[in-house]
């Protein structure tokens, strides 16, 4: 027989009512910001927020995560000993961490969990880790379908959790230094400035313009959600939704299509089942385009393509809905097949590639009646950025999560005995001390009816038998009370019985994969730089935070813009007509040259003096 491997859906909360959403919409476990140290720094939450989604996830038994995911100064770690103390006694189930400093901690025995941010792409990295004692490694979202399986081939004990879904860094996650060159805050402390989307122009070393003013380091969004099935088969075991920045709307519909796509994969791989309780139903069809994207792209799964990039905005187009065929005084007419709303906004690329919107005020048919007219083209391509009557429906309760649990009531030599049995296999039994007294008419619909009202509780009745030797009168009252008592006793249980996962670390002495690290190693901390020489590590520079490094680089991408323009030497083999270096320039003036390591596949990122 198969061994059945849990899969994990794992979705993003901004706070406690994304939080609950999540759960709500089908994740089989949520990750969210702590009360500080986390890498979205505008994303922290309480701890009484962070105590009430754990309260709430365990009745589902979804796993609660906390991101501390961030590098430390010293006068940092007290401090965040202490939260992580906090965290562990509200119940949270691992943490998410990027520091090797809280290795030396005294830790609660918490699972930790290797932030994408440590730069995991390596076999060497992920053993070195899971012998070090963390539980869960997230990897780099370049990696591919095949050097993810090549991971879980060598490693094959360790839980891998893949990115699936949203918005992608062109850097590799950690290894990005030019928010903090530029701008003084560090994407490593929580803080990044979103440089790669901005605007550049890209000039040669003649300064020859090559492209003006794009969106040069900006990429699509990520979608791997027809390709969830490859994911698993090649090791994954936690499929990650990015957004801690995002609105609940987002969590909502992106947490539901992916719960829609993994449950109909269960259905015929039984090798591969959910990892927490509970069946969702949906008041609405989940669409990912309806949610904020850049455009959607397997990133680097099969192989380095072009569809990676998003040239002309950073910004969210959404939906495409048609063309403009006719343009009159106050209205224009569209040629499509869906159909648009009043208030809905919409957007289109101009005549120089900008991003343009306009919001409609009234639709009639196919004629679009904007509040202001729009400087647009026929034959131009509109999009549906904001669906009014969509998120209408997700302003509202637009799911319910709910536990099977089958009823039995039997007769007992005292009177009555209820028995609930849930999908997890916990049973409880209640009794009803009372007299069988005979009942004039049929009594089984009204019995059905009355332990069937489990509407505000997390259950819902999967059967429901009841096993008399006789017609019993019951009042209403008395098996209401009989349920209600059943269901606190059922909850009570499942609470007592919440597997919680208790990690203790142990001191280990390991050989680090290689002896030496750079600023690239992201060493803030004293505790830090102990660890790396604890095991094996000869030369540890401090973080470029800390120190920074002459001459660094700035950037790591695998997005290649020599690859983009058609000039990749290994892959396209076509001589560029200009000289390099090629240069980025921003808005105010500041050059970056760029580096080509065909050796590694990778474009680096300099600031120019």
């Amino acid at each position: 027989m198969t061994r059945q491997r849990k899969i994990e859906l794992l979705a993003p909360a901004k706070n406690l009512e994304c939080g609950i959403a999540a759960v709500d919409h089908g994740a089989d476990a949520v990750y969210i910001g702590a009360p500080r140290f986390g890498a979205r720094a505008a994303a922290g939450n309480s701890m009484d927020d962070i105590a009430r989604l754990v309260e709430y996830a365990h009745l589902y038994y979804v796993r609660i995560y906390v991101t501390v995911n961030t590098i430390l100064k010293d006068e940092d770690l007290k401090e965040t000993e202490r939260m992580i103390w906090e965290l562990y006694r509200v119940g949270v189930d691992a943490l998410i961490v990027q520091d090797m400093g809280l290795l030396e901690l005294d830790l609660p025995p918490i699972p930790l969990h290797a932030s994408t941010q440590m730069d995991n792409r390596t076999p060497q990295k992920v053993r070195f880790l899971a012998e070090a004692g963390f539980r869960q490694v997230v990897l780099a979202r370049e990696l591919s379908l095949v050097e993810i399986s090549d991971i879980h081939q060598a490693c094959p004990e360790v839980p891998l959790e893949v990115f699936v879904h949203g918005a992608l860094c062109v850097s590799y996650s950690g290894q990005c230094y030019v928010s903090q060159a530029c701008f003084g805050r560090s994407a490593n402390r929580g803080e990044c400035a979103q440089f790669c989307r901005l605007a550049f122009d890209m000039v040669d070393a003649e300064g020859r313009v090559m492209v003006k003013n794009k969106h040069l380091l900006s990429l699509k969004d990520l979608n791997q959600s027809e390709e969830l099935e490859r994911l698993l088969d090649a090791g994954a075991s936690s499929l990650k939704i990015e957004g801690r920045l995002k609105d609940v709307s987002y969590v909502k519909n992106v947490t539901a299509y992916y719960r829609r796509k993994l449950d109909a994969i269960f259905k015929y791989r039984k090798e591969y089942v959910r990892a927490s309780s509970g069946s969702v139903r949906l008041e609405f069809k989940p669409q990912l385009d309806k949610s904020f994207s850049r455009g959607f792209t397997n990133y680097f799964l099969f192989d380095r393509n072009k569809e990676i990039f998003s040239f002309d905005t950073p910004k969210s187009l959404g939906e495409k809905m048609g063309t403009v065929k006719e343009i009159r005084s106050n209205y224009l007419t569209v040629a499509g097949v869906k159909p648009f709303n009043n208030g809905d906004g919409v957007c289109f690329l101009d005549e120089n590639g900008k991003l343009q919107g306009f919001r409609i005020n009234r639709v009639e048919n196919n004629k679009l009646c904007p509040q202001e007219m729009p400087c647009v083209s026929p034959r131009t391509v509109l999009y549906r950025n904001f669906d009014q009557e969509f998120e209408r429906v997700m302003s509202r309760k637009s799911a319910e999560r709910k536990i099977a649990v089958a009823m039995r009531l039997a007769e007992n030599q005292f009177g009555f005995t209820l028995t609930l049995t849930d999908e997890d296999g916990y049973r409880i039994s209640v009794v009803l001390e009372r007299e069988k007294e005979p009942a004039r008419t049929s009594q089984e619909e009204n019995v059905r009816v009355q332990l069937g009202k489990l509407g505000n509780t997390p259950f819902e009745a999967s059967d429901i038998v009841i096993d008399w030797t006789g017609n019993w009168f019951v009042p209403a009252s008395m098996l209401a009370e009989l349920r209600r008592s059943g269901v606190e006793r059922l909850l009570s249980v499942r609470r007592m019985n919440y597997h919680r996962e208790i990690c203790r670390l142990t001191k280990t002495h390991h050989a680090f994969p290689i002896d030496e690290l750079s600023y690239l190693g992201n060493v803030m901390n004293a505790e830090a730089a102990s660890f790396y020489k604890k095991h094996g590590v000869r030369h540890v520079a401090p973080a470029y935070e800390k120190v920074p490094a002459a001459g660094a680089a700035l950037m790591f991408c695998k997005h290649c813009l020599r690859y983009s323009m058609g000039w990749c030497p290994v892959r396209h083999k076509v001589r560029s007509p200009y000289k390099e270096p090629y240069f980025l320039i921003s808005s105010d003036g500041r050059r970056f040259r760029l580096e080509f390591d065909c050796r590694n596949c990778q474009m680096k990122v300099y600031a120019e003096e």
